[in-house]
């Protein structure tokens, strides 16, 4: 399989291919397109002539199209098409085709109640698995029988012997929370999921330690998704009450919130100030912009390969944690409580 035959398959140029596959974040191509072109690289096993490559950085000849290897990848919380799981999968594919080895599969838990999906999995040979989110008590035992090398990538830590690669969002989310108290809100509202969820002992710890008002009415416990912070919003913000604030534990549910604010006739960022977590592409296009966290998501896939690589090459044993930064993006959904507020 070349280049030129992907693109034959997907419909485009050679070049757009190209730049899909080896340059991140150049956008030459629509997401439906990206995706179409990742599908066809899995399912055709596509690997680039990187003897050249590896020739150059390492002094060695590396694998060529004959002697691939593959891992899998599993995403344990939700579906393929979540914008902040397809981003570090995307990661995850580019680094893993810059070694010389392909993404098998990519499953989520849904699939992965499917016995038939599940004895594909039994068998197909693949290296490594990579698990994108954190897993239920099934889950971790069917990766521990199947998989020797396991790594995990998500925005909580989980109690495992598993390579983790993170990203804080129990500091992200205090951080979001005394942004909003920054700007003067005290009474701020919680949309999110609550068990187990360190985002939201995030912001619980940073309403104490800011001496702020705690009104569990304020505290939904919410699907993170559009449709949660639909519902989570309508119901909030339907009722009498003052809040000035709402943090969402991710984009997905602070952009439904936001759909439901305007419905209801309360103007963002005059009469409520919204602020979410991860920085998806469609926070830029929200009207206004949303407020939120930058979670490094590509740089989240790129490490996940590049240590189960390692351990797949040199048969490292002592688990590893990588903690990667956040940042606060400040756009314009976020301001000043009015005074009459």
């Amino acid at each position: 399989m070349t280049l030129k035959e992907i693109a034959s398959l997907a419909g485009v140029s050679p070049s757009t291919v190209s730049r899909v596959i080896n340059h991140p974040g150049s956008k030459a191509a629509s997401r439906k397109v990206e995706d179409k072109i990742w599908q066809i690289v899995r399912e055709t096993g596509y690997i680039p002539d990187i003897s050249a490559r590896s020739l150059k950085l390492h002094g060695t000849l590396g694998r060529t199209q004959d002697s691939p290897k593959a891992i899998g990848c599993f995403l344990a919380r939700t579906h393929t098409s979540d914008p902040f799981f397809s981003k570090i999968t995307r990661g995850l594919e580019r680094e893993a085709l810059r070694n010389g080895y392909t993404v098998k599969y990519i499953f989520s838990y849904q699939d992965m109640r499917q016995p038939d999906i599940r004895q594909a999995v039994r068998q197909t040979k693949v290296e490594g698995a990579a698990l994108l989110g954190r897993p239920d008590s099934k889950m971790r035992s069917f990766l521990k029988a199947n998989f020797k090398k396991i790594i995990y990538a998500g925005l909580n830590n989980i109690d495992s012997d598993f390579d983790q690669i993170t990203c804080n969002a129990y500091l992200a989310s205090k951080t979001a929370v005394s942004y909003l108290a920054e700007l003067g809100h005290t009474q701020i509202a919680y949309l999110g999921e609550q068990k187990n969820e360190i985002r939201y002992r995030g912001y619980l710890d940073a309403i104490s330690q800011l001496a702020l008002p705690l009104n569990r009415e304020y505290i939904i416990d919410t699907p993170l998704s559009t449709e949660g912070g639909y519902q989570a919003a309508t119901r909030l913000l339907s009722s009498e009450n003052n809040i000035t604030a709402l943090f969402c534990a991710n984009d997905l549910t602070a952009i439904g919130a936001m759909k439901a604010a305007k419905e209801i006739g309360r103007s963002i960022p005059q009469d409520l100030s919204v602020i979410g977590i991860d920085d998806i592409e469609t926070c830029q296009y929200t009207k206004p912009m949303l407020t939120t966290i930058h979670i490094p998501m590509e740089n989240l896939g790129t490490m996940t390969a590049k240590i189960l690589i390692d351990r797949i090459e040199t048969g490292k044993r002592i688990p590893m944690k990588v903690e990667l930064p956040f940042r606060l993006i400040r756009r314009d959904s976020c301001a000043a409580p009015s005074p009459k507020q």
